[in-house]
C-alpha cells in the first residue's frame, strides 16, 4: 500500500502540559494513536523488514563512500530510457551534485537504495559521508559537512549543490545551511524524518547531542532562530508514525526566512523513509525543478562551464 502524501505550509498549533514526563506521556499515546491504522501495520512491518535489512548493512557502510557516480559523458546508448531522458532534457539538473547524509549512529548505508534509485533516474554525481558515530555537538558535525561540501564543489566545479539528510543529517545541514552561510553552497535541503523542532525521545538519554534535540533545548532555540534571506530551499518530509520524533509534526519545518516546502507521509516508520520509491520519486522530481516557483532553472551552475 503506497504512502499517502500531501504538502503542509501551515503552522500546527497545540498546547503542550507543563512537565517533560506528561509532554512524554501525551506525545507517545498521540503517536500510538497515529498507529493504529491498517496503513501504519503495513508500515510497521516495512519498518521491521528494512531495520533487519540495514543492520545487515551496516558494517560496509563502515567504509568510507564511492566519490559520486558515473559522470555525464556524450555517449547515452548505454543508459536506461529514464536516464536518457533526463541528460538529454535535464542536463544541469542531472548533472549537479547530490550529498547524502545519514543520522544518528548511523552511516551511508542508509542511502543504498536511495542512491540506486537516484542514479536510476539520470542523477549523475551522487555523493556521500559519514561522520562519527561519537559526534557529541551538531556543530562539529556541520563543520564537517562544510569541508565535504568545498571538497565536492572543488572536485565537480559546481558553485551549488543538493543535500539529502535523513534524521540529525537533516539538523546538521539545516545548521549549516542557516548558521554557517552554507546557503551559498546549498541549493536544495531535503529532509526525511528529520527532528527540526526537536524530540521528546531526546529526554530519555542524557547524552549531551540528545540533549541538544530536546524540544525547547538551547541549542533548538538558536537553529530555530529566524534567516533572512536565507537561499536554501528546504524540503521536509515527515511522517505521522514516525517513532523517533516525539511529537511527529516537529520533523516539518516553519522558520522565518527560509523556503520550506512540508510534506507529510502517512502510516510510514523513521528507518523507512529513504528507501520508499514514492518518497524517492519525489526527491527526484522536485531537484530538477530548481527555483523556488518549481520550474527549471539554471541557478545551479558548472564553474567550469563558464568561459575564461
Amino acid at each position: 500500500m503506497a504512502p499517502q502524501t500531501r504538502t503542509v505550509t501551515a503552522t500546527v498549533s497545540r498546547s503542550e502540559p507543563a512537565t517533560t514526563p506528561a509532554r512524554l506521556r501525551t506525545g507517545v499515546c498521540q503517536q500510538l494513536r497515529q498507529m493504529a491504522t491498517a496503513q501504519a501495520a503495513v508500515g510497521a512491518a516495512v519498518e521491521i523488514v528494512w531495520a533487519t535489512t540495514h543492520l545487515s548493512l551496516y558494517p560496509f557502510g563502515a567504509r568510507a563512500p564511492r566519490r559520486g557516480g558515473p559522470r555525464n559523458g556524450y555517449r547515452i546508448e548505454h543508459l536506461s530510457p529514464v536516464q536518457r531522458g533526463r541528460l538529454v532534457t535535464d542536463v544541469t539538473e542531472a548533472g549537479t551534485p547530490i550529498l547524502l547524509l545519514h543520522g544518528m549512529a548511523d552511516n551511508h548505508s542508509i542511502f543504498a537504495l536511495l542512491r540506486r534509485g537516484l542514479l536510476r533516474r539520470g542523477f549523475s554525481r551522487v555523493f556521500s559521508m559519514n561522520y562519527s558515530v561519537r559526534t557529541k555537538d551538531v556543530r562539529t558535525a556541520a563543520v564537517q559537512l562544510a569541508e565535504e561540501i568545498e571538497t565536492i564543489a572543488a572536485e565537480t566545479g559546481f558553485e551549488r549543490i543538493h543535500v539529502v539528510a535523513h534524521s540529525l543529517g537533516g539538523v546538521v545541514a539545516r545548521y549549516y545551511v542557516t548558521r554557517l552561510g552554507g546557503d551559498e553552497r546549498v541549493h536544495t535541503l531535503v529532509t526525511l524524518g528529520s527532528p527540526h523542532g526537536g524530540t521528546l525521545l531526546a529526554h530519555l538519554v542524557p547524552a549531551s547531542l540528545l540533549r541538544q534535540l530536546r524540544p525547547g533545548s538551547a541549542f533548538m532555540q538558536e537553529l530555530n532562530q529566524p534567516a533572512p534571506e536565507c537561499r536554501t530551499r528546504v524540503i521536509a518530509f515527515w511522517s505521522d508514525t514516525d517513532e523517533a520524533v516525539v511529537p511527529a509534526v516537529n520533523a516539518s519545518l516553519h522558520q522565518e526566512g527560509v523556503h520550506s516546502t512540508n510534506i507529510r507521509l502517512r502510516g510510514v516508520g523513521h528507518l523507512s523513509l529513504p528507501i520508499l520509491p514514492s518518497v524517492v520519486h519525489q526527491i527526484a522530481t522536485r531537484l530538477t525543478q530548481l527555483d523556488s516557483e518549481g520550474a527549471p532553472t539554471a541557478s545551479v551552475t558548472s564553474i567550469a562551464d563558464r568561459p575564461a
